[in-house]
């Protein structure tokens, strides 16, 4: 009989065994924790706080009505899994996939590299999105990248990725009262409205 030990209950941690793929990671239990491959590593999150979850809500409803409803592409958010290039799976907070890409989505997961990736930062683990995530997403030839950052109240837009450095050419902020335009995509929005009008802004 094979004992499972729990991870420990803290906000983030990571495996030391490089040796994680998409098998063992679909054997994992659902538990409400987040699991991650990246590059060998698994890497485990829990549960966001309330104010996360709001941020993310707030960018989907943006996205919808200017992606989803055009029909430009369709958006989707955590827990999703992402399988690309280094990434055995992901799960950002919200993914698209532009419409010409529809056929990346099949087995209940997008497997390939979507149009666009948002991660909003937790204060427990920041570094995962900021620069394990951001290496991996550029070598995976991603698009574009936002990594949103609530105690900030601003946005970093990645773009233009360069699979050789491991990172993204152009990256550039926007400030909490400035406006968000896509590089690659038609969506523009208002940075402050990402954060507006949560009841719980604790992070």
């Amino acid at each position: 009989m094979t004992t499972v030990t729990p991870f420990p209950a803290v906000p983030s941690l990571r495996s030391i065994d490089t040796g994680w793929d998409y098998e063992r990671w679909s054997a994992l239990p659902d538990d409400g924790n987040r699991y991650e491959v990246i590059d060998g590593v698994l890497f485990v999150t829990t549960a966001p706080s309330f104010f996360h979850q709001w941020i993310v809500r707030q960018i989907v409803l943006l996205l919808v009505e200017q992606i989803d409803r055009p029909g430009i592409g369709l958006t989707a958010w955590a827990p999703i899994g992402v399988r690309m290039p280094g990434c055995d799976p992901v799960q950002p907070d919200i993914v698209v996939v532009r419409n010409e890409d529809r056929s990346i989505i099949y087995d209940r997961r997008i497997n390939g590299v979507p149009a666009l990736i948002v991660e909003v930062l937790s204060p427990s683990n920041p570094e995962t999105d900021t620069e394990i995530k951001r290496a991996a997403y550029a070598r995976a030839g991603l698009p574009e990248y936002w990594i949103v950052r609530p105690a900030e109240r601003d946005v970093l837009v990645c773009a233009r990725p360069d699979s050789v450095v491991g990172d993204f050419l152009e990256v550039f902020a926007i400030a909490p009262d400035g406006t968000l335009l896509s590089p690659t995509l038609p969506f523009r929005a208002q940075v402050a409205g990402f954060f507006a009008g949560s009841p719980d802004e604790t992070l």
